[in-house]
């Protein structure tokens, strides 16, 4: 295989996705095989329960905190459901009197609301979207959806739009035949479905892969020591529990896995339904062709690795109490090359209280001698239904900030959050106050959204958005007998009814709703 050199991006022979491949893979090695532990307790598993262990603490104590909102969305998954939400504005600024037209006028006058009923089991989805500003009112928008077929109600139509999915690629190829094949179809199903991985498909990677890769990493490689380690002012005493991998002993793994994805028609096929999800469906050309060299970029990557240079392998150390990590440092440093290494380095500590949980972590980032770290803070906590949180994120100057209070009683949460940008010379922040009522078959919530900054006062501009949401019996689908199918018409067809039919009417539609003011359509 040829060797190039081209402006230092290829040096030989490494393409970029080889090693973006290599990373992953990395990645994959210290963290997928957390989820796969055994409990006889020797350093292997003692490195990755702790894993395991600390990342379940922060699952429950996340989920207790949400548990209103939690039971609410699984209610909604449960049952027929039908969420209204009202979107408001107000605005105040004394110099737009001075442009003619105030925009507060329009502004403060305005409302957009959208009503969507869903049933997740049977698959059906009904909207409905309406409007004023002023004196002019919009009605008359429904869109539905099942998994067959979508139609669209419109206000200056007597019959609905109606495609299928199984004609949705006959559609595209009438109307563009030079960019669609006619054979594109999306699959409405998955909207319904939703993109998360199924038991059945995390079961599978779990087994074929974390445990393969937990089986490959060589008991020698686990040390546990004691030390006691300081974690804001309080020393703790802990079990010390290093993983040191050689360059040689990375190799083998990575070598395992890309031979065994390469072969493995199965990985293949939920990447591909995952990434489908993604779009909705529809193919992608630029995918399928990506899918037609996985086999060949993996070998590819393989051969490389055998030159790729992981000189002082991968240390990760954890401080563990009561199996709970409290401290942790993590090191690799890997390139194509010796001379175009890059090092990532994590450092850091937390605390994992039932009532508060801190971190602090450094990760940084060396290249060319260019050294950039990004610092992550945080102090959240909860104490009889009252909870107080404040995350940081620091970065060249600059800091992202998140801070929220909030009390939770009978049910009905009341919260004011802050999302703040400070450095570079700018700052401002997001001010989000409001309250949410849950009950077990309906909820309810207000929210208001207003900003402040150099330009832009807390009271000149506000957001309030209005939710009300409640089970029902079934989504109100319409019946078939007056729809338009778009599906079974041709180029000429489709032309001809948009041009004579449509076209006309929704130009009646708007000059009727611009001279009609509030008559409502």
């Amino acid at each position: 295989m040829d060797e190039t050199v081209n402006d230092g991006t290829e040096k030989r022979g490494f393409p970029k996705k080889i090693i973006a491949i290599i990373v992953i893979a990395v990645l994959v090695i210290g963290g997928s095989v957390a989820a796969y532990v055994m409990l006889n307790l020797s350093d292997k598993e003692k490195y990755f329960l702790a894993e395991k262990k600390s990342f379940e603490f922060m699952a429950d104590e996340v989920e207790k905190r949400f548990q209103p909102e939690l039971d609410w969305l699984e209610q909604s998954k449960e049952n027929p459901a039908e969420s209204v939400t009202e979107l408001s504005a107000e605005y105040n600024d004394p110099s737009g009197a001075n442009l003619g037209m105030d925009p507060a006028e329009i502004v403060n006058n305005a409302t957009l609301t959208f009503t969507a009923q869903t049933d997740m089991e049977k698959k059906q989805l009904a909207t409905d979207i309406k409007g004023s500003f002023g004196d002019i009112s919009i009605d008359g928008f429904h869109f539905y959806l099942t998994d067959k077929k979508a139609m669209l109600d419109l206000p200056f139509l007597e019959e609905l739009l109606q495609i299928q999915d199984e004609d949705v690629g006959n559609l595209l190829h009438e109307l563009d035949p030079y960019t669609f094949t006619g054979k594109e179809g999306p699959d409405f199903d998955t909207f319904f479905e939703g993109n998360v991985l199924s038991e059945e498909d995390q079961a599978y990677l779990k087994k074929e892969y974390a445990e393969m890769i937990y089986d490959k990493l060589p008991d020698s490689a686990f040390e546990v020591t004691k030390e006691t380690v300081k974690v804001k002012d309080d020393s703790i005493d802990t079990e010390k529990i290093t993983i040191n991998l050689s360059e040689e002993e990375v190799k083998d793994i990575l070598s395992a896995t890309f031979e065994k994805m390469q072969q493995d028609d199965r990985l293949k096929e939920i990447i591909k339904e995952q990434y489908e999800i993604q779009q909705f469906g529809l193919p992608d050309t630029d995918f399928d062709m990506m899918m037609e060299e996985f086999d060949t970029s993996l070998e590819d990557a393989k051969d490389k690795l055998k030159d790729f240079q992981i000189p002082d392998g991968i240390t990760s150390t954890i401080w563990t109490k009561d199996k709970l990590i409290v401290k942790r440092e993590f090191s690799i440093e890997m390139g194509p090359s010796s001379d175009q290494l890059v090092s990532l380095d994590v450092d850091g500590t937390q605390s994992l209280k039932d009532e508060q949980q801190t971190f602090d972590y450094d990760l940084t980032v060396t290249e060319n001698h260019n050294e950039e770290t990004v610092t992550i803070t945080g102090d959240l906590s909860s104490k009889d239904d009252k909870s107080k949180d404040s995350i940081k994120l620091a970065v060249d100057g600059m800091e992202l900030g998140y801070n929220a209070n909030s009390t939770l009683k009978d049910g009905k949460r009341d919260f004011e959050r802050e999302i703040t940008a400070d450095g570079a010379g700018e700052n401002g922040k997001i001010i989000w106050t409001g309250s949410a009522n849950y009950e077990k078959d309906q909820m309810s919530s207000e929210h208001n959204v207003s900003f402040d900054g150099p330009e832009l006062s807390q009271d000149m501009f506000a957001l309030h958005i209005k939710n009300d949401a409640k089970t029902i019996k079934s989504v109100e689908i319409p019946e078939e007998d007056n729809v338009k199918d778009l599906g079974s018409m041709d180029a000429n067809e489709l032309t001809n009814y948009f041009e004579t039919e449509v076209a006309p009417q929704a130009q009646q539609w708007m000059m009727g709703l611009l001279g009609g003011g509030a008559m409502g359509f």
